[in-house]
């Protein structure tokens, strides 16, 4: 079987619909990373590693409150994420040794428990009157996660992304806001208005999109 970047992009996304901004970009990248990944690297130590970044996260933010220049250690630790995240199942799919379900359940919980982690680092670097936005956002991510699932049961379509926005677009956002935040710490709490903001209107109309689904699935 070649090797061709077209054959390994569709090897790697067989199992999903990418719809975000940076996919003409991305999935090259990622077929390319999983060629050349060594063959002792497991899934499941791609997993394991971007939990491990997901601490790393953590404690930049925790840092963070004292040494806003810590900052950059989560900036490290959402791009090693990213690493780790964007493989584990792509490069399951890529040595044709997918485990659909075991994987499909994994990620999902790893995922969840990265969100936790970033959270409550977020919730320890912000001062006491906008703690509060750190529960609105895991509130909204979780409401994304569950519509998510709703939509794969009723429609049987995996898709990560809202629209042109998906998993990477967000890293990459927050990477740039707390790059300014090491230099101008209020841009923080201002992106974090609006990123709960934009997560509850993406709740909405996702929850109005499943709904939709639901409706037409039970015509049939």
């Amino acid at each position: 079987m070649s090797n061709s970047t077209p054959e390994a992009i569709s090897r790697i996304s067989s199992d999903r619909k990418r719809t975000n901004l940076l996919r003409h970009l991305e999935q090259p990248t990622i077929a390319f990373l999983c060629r050349i990944m060594p063959p002792f690297i497991s899934p499941n130590m791609l997993t394991a590693f971007s939990l491990l970044a997901s601490f790393l996260i953590f404690y930049g933010f925790w840092l963070g409150k004292d040494d806003s220049y810590a900052l950059s250690i989560s900036i490290l630790g959402l791009a090693l994420q990213w690493f780790g995240d964007s493989l584990d199942g792509r490069i399951a799919y890529y040595r044709n040794i997918p485990r659909k379900w075991y994987g499909f359940s994994l990620d999902m919980y790893m995922d969840w428990l990265s969100v936790v982690l970033m959270t409550l680092g977020f919730y320890f670097y912000m001062e006491d009157g906008y703690k509060v936005l750190s529960f609105l956002f895991v509130a909204c991510y979780a409401g994304i996660m569950i519509l998510t699932l709703l939509k794969y049961k009723i429609a049987n379509v995996y898709a990560i992304d809202s629209g042109l926005f998906g998993p990477t677009e967000l890293r990459i956002g927050i990477c740039l806001v707390l790059l300014a935040s090491m230099f101008y710490p209020s841009v923080l709490t201002y992106f974090a208005i609006i990123i709960v903001v934009f997560l509850f209107v993406i709740n909405i109309v996702e929850f109005r999109n499943v709904l939709r689904l639901g409706d037409e699935r039970d015509r049939e």
